[in-house]
């Protein structure tokens, strides 16, 4: 079994930072993507940021700027780094990662961790 942890979340004032992590842990043999998604209520939740396993990443127009994802192989970890932050991003922010634990690629969530940016 694969487990996803995030942390980092809070709440914040306008333009300021917050960094965000998630820890994979459990029976894994490696990871191939990984990557940081958001969701408000009422809404489909919404790709951010993804980066590979070489460090290739790539960012949606609302946030490229002021976001950087980024990851540490060794320790099986994803970073979102967020800076000039906005009340329009505040959401439930969830990490994903592509994990094969002997099974081929499978992709697994993270429980989500609360970013509340007050204007």
């Amino acid at each position: 079994q694969v487990q996803l942890v995030e942390s980092g979340g809070g709440l914040v004032q306008a333009g300021g930072s917050l960094r965000l992590s998630c820890a994979a842990s459990g029976r894994i043999f490696s990871i191939n993507d990984m990557g940081w998604y958001r969701q408000t209520p009422g809404k489909q939740r919404e790709l951010v940021a993804t980066i590979t396993r070489g460090g290739s990443s790539k960012y949606v127009d609302f946030v490229k700027g002021r976001f950087t994802i980024s990851r540490d192989n060794p320790k099986n970890t994803v970073y979102l780094q967020m800076n000039s932050l906005k009340p329009d991003d505040t959401a439930v922010y969830y990490c994903n990662a592509k994990v094969d634990s002997g099974m081929g690629y499978i992709g697994y969530w993270g429980q989500g961790t609360q970013v509340t940016v007050s204007s």
